[in-house]
């Protein structure tokens, strides 16, 4: 079902020319979103140097290209337990610090885990990081505390490894789209 939407895994989506050179201004930034839905994907993101958001935005401006689907993006430092509670698919895009996930990644988890992570099971999750080095050892902390709230992975995780590619850049749109038709369909 989800070929009606032009989406498998294995697909490429092209966009032109449209994101050469990964340019600050080649992706809005965050886009206000109604986020009363259960069917909302909400796509958690931290970025110092850009490269993480810039692969938020991309599994955004995926999403976004699915009719009917809500879509937020947002900072993990400005994510509530309520905006958890109203979502029904996450994306957790970290960079990989230290070969852990972000700080303000792991706070997210901090500050809600006691409050939601009951309301969360069997919810549809799935992981990108952006990765100087391999990026397993961001990937291994963000899914050990994962477990605790009981997220079901609905995608394999991203990962993005050294300079940002335009390869990259498509995998990440792909996966929003995804993900969107999933959403859509009530597979996720």
């Amino acid at each position: 079902m989800l070929r009606a939407y032009g989406v498998l895994r294995e697909d490429v989506i092209r966009v032109g020319n449209r994101y050469r050179g990964f340019s600050q201004t080649a992706f809005p930034l965050e886009r206000s979103c109604d986020m009363g839905s259960e069917n909302d994907i909400l796509i958690v993101y931290h970025s110092q140097s850009g490269n993480t958001e810039r692969l938020s935005a991309a599994v955004e401006e995926g999403a976004s290209r699915v009719r009917g689907v809500g879509v937020r993006r947002a900072r993990a430092a400005q994510v509530t337990c309520q905006d958890l509670r109203d979502s029904r698919c996450l994306v957790i895009c970290s960079p990989e610090y230290f070969g852990y996930m972000a700080g303000a990644i792991k706070d997210l988890f901090d500050r809600t885990y006691e409050e939601v992570r009951d309301e969360m099971v069997g919810r549809s999750y799935t992981v990108v990081i952006s990765a100087g080095n391999d990026g397993t050892g961001a990937l291994n902390g963000i899914e050990r505390i994962i477990r605790g709230y009981k997220l079901r992975q609905v995608q394999e995780p991203i990962i993005s490894r050294g300079e940002l590619s335009r390869v990259m850049i498509e995998k990440c749109i792909n996966l929003g789209q995804t993900l969107a038709a999933g959403v859509e369909l009530g597979i996720y």
